[in-house]
């Protein structure tokens, strides 16, 4: 039996916390941590995530006037039971070139790495097609971010794809 491709969001509720439905694009979007490669609702410590991931974006690589935006927030900051400062922005690279990395676009805001404190956090990854290049601006602030919003400002339409994954604080090494 096959799952409805955005099946794994509704159920981790990042439909509706961060995004509406949408249809994905058929596009290779893969995130990358280190060797481990980010599958929705899939755990992943702190420690592992201390630094930015690589973000494979695909295409065909011949139109070079596609650009795309990418954008990972925490929509469960500071502490998933209470929320006030959904969504908590973490990291955006826009004018990302057709076919490439993420690397290779335009940091507008420094990855910051997650440092959940309370309970099990999501950390979403979002993909859009921008309008065109240098066409976005950076948010006033990290904190009460709203990806739909920020879309709707900058024209982007529906997401072309999205991931996520949880994280937790890490206990201590316990000492004798």
């Amino acid at each position: 039996m096959s799952r409805a491709p955005g099946e794994p969001l509704t159920t981790g509720r990042v439909i509706g916390d961060v995004l509406d439905r949408f249809v994905p694009a058929d596009i290779e979007f893969t995130v990358t941590y280190t060797s481990r490669q980010v599958n929705n609702g899939c755990e992943l410590k702190p420690s592992a995530i201390a630094v930015k991931p690589r973000v494979d974006i695909g295409g065909d690589g011949q139109d070079l006037r596609t650009f795309y935006t990418l954008i990972m927030t925490d929509p469960d900051a500071p502490s998933p039971s209470d929320p006030t400062l959904r969504e908590y922005l973490h990291w955006m690279v826009t004018d990302i070139p057709n076919a490439t990395l993420a690397s290779m676009g335009r940091e507008l805001v420094s990855y910051e790495a997650p440092r959940p404190t309370i309970g099990i956090h999501r950390f979403v990854f979002v993909l859009f097609k921008q309008a065109g290049r240098q066409t976005v601006s950076p948010p006033g602030s990290r904190q009460n971010f709203n990806t739909r919003s920020f879309a709707q400002r900058h024209a982007f339409g529906p997401p072309l794809a999205a991931v996520y994954f949880n994280a937790q604080k890490e206990n201590a090494p316990r000492r004798r």
